[in-house]
């Protein structure tokens, strides 16, 4: 039976740190033309489907919460329903899937899930572990967080990303941590662009007793705690998306309670100036509790081809312009933001400042950009 099971592979990595990156120059490789994309999102707006590429109708997104935990039944029900399509001709085979975690994801849970559960693992083999890990971050995020630890200890290999914007000495330094957690993990370039994905995702069937023991505890922890939860319920269907079914499955401890996901969402099209200004002062003035930014935007001077953000902390990429929207029949902005100590509110009241919304006690985006008494040539 098991040569007919289809493998599964794991993109992990935390907050910004590249998977998405990753994928889209996996999915340029024709190898994945017959792949299932399963992407995890945080948060009540889902942005992540709508920037990866395509390479056929093969991508399924798990929206609300993170992977290890509120949605945790919806993947095992997500791959079961996968099987079933593909079992009664509704669904067209596929030759591996793949799934992409959220950068909070604590990778055990995701793992036990395709290894654990009777039913999945008749079908499916858990093949590779893939952690991204952002060689400008990656020790301070290693240092402050439990998730990122865990999601290097577990992988067959570490993708090391945005090595040209660190020294040498940072690289040298992260690389000597990645390997007293993780001694047998193969380190890869993630700056390559040329990537083969059977290559990077097919690494053999998962061992955890290769990996240090952490990761046999850990696995044996989830296994337990599915043991003592088999009889929890899951009536929520993958397309409903009717998330507070899964609230109850949900362990708040699992992650920092100062850690927050929210959106904003925009209607009307924005002035490249503001959205720069409301990024800038975001990132300069607060970037150490950015933790991920993702956005898709609609500007004044084009409305038909979106501006793409994305940036963690204070680092942001450039910013790239669609040549047209993912979703024509949905224009609009949309912001989805996690961040740590940094309060909600403060952010919309900003972003309302820029773009105009009225409020109470706030100055709006005219005059911020207009102000007579503003310095010449001062900049947020």
């Amino acid at each position: 039976m098991s040569r007919d099971r289809i493998p599964v592979s794991i993109i992990t990595g935390f907050l910004g740190a590249g998977k998405s990156t990753l994928l889209n120059r996996l999915l340029k490789d024709p190898d994945m033309s017959d792949a299932a994309i399963i992407i995890n999102e945080f948060g009540d707006v889902s942005i992540d489907h709508m920037l990866v590429e395509s390479a056929g109708e093969g991508i399924i997104e798990l929206a609300e919460g993170c992977l290890c935990c509120t949605v945790r039944g919806e993947l095992v029900d997500t791959l079961a329903e996968l099987m079933d399509g593909i079992q009664t001709g509704k669904l067209k085979p596929v030759k591996r899937v793949v799934i992409e975690t959220t950068g909070l994801a604590d990778p055990a849970p995701v793992m036990q899930s395709v290894m654990g559960n009777p039913v999945i693992a008749q079908n499916f083999v858990l093949v590779g572990m893939v952690t991204v890990v952002d060689a400008v971050n990656g020790l301070s995020t290693l240092d402050n967080h439990q998730e990122a630890v865990k999601q290097v200890a577990v992988a067959d290999r570490l993708v090391v990303t945005k090595r040209a914007l660190a020294g040498d000495a940072a690289i040298a330094a992260l690389t000597a941590r990645l390997q007293a957690l993780n001694p047998r993990a193969i380190i890869e370039d993630g700056d390559k662009t040329d990537w083969s994905a059977a290559g990077l995702l097919d690494n053999g069937l998962y061992d955890a007793g290769s990996k240090t023991a952490d990761v046999s505890r850990w696995l044996g922890e989830e296994a337990l705690h599915d043991h003592h939860h088999h009889d929890d319920a899951h009536d929520h269907h993958h397309h409903h998306h009717d998330h507070d079914d899964h609230h109850h499955g949900h362990d708040v401890n699992r992650h920092d309670a100062s850690i927050r996901s929210f959106s904003i969402i925009h209607d009307e099209p924005i002035s490249p100036m503001a959205i720069d200004m409301f990024v800038d002062l975001l990132r300069s003035a607060h970037g150490e509790k950015l933790l991920r930014m993702k956005a898709i935007v609609k500007l004044t001077d084009n409305p038909g081809r979106p501006l793409v953000l994305h940036g963690v902390q204070t680092i942001f990429h450039a910013p790239e312009r669609l040549s047209a929207w993912p979703d024509p029949a949905d224009q609009r902005t949309r912001m989805v933001l996690i961040t740590k100590d940094l309060p909600e509110a403060f952010v919309k009241d900003l972003f309302a400042a820029f773009t105009s919304a009225p409020g109470i006690d706030r100055p709006d985006g005219q005059a911020l950009t207009d102000n007579p008494l503003a310095i010449s040539g001062f900049r947020f």
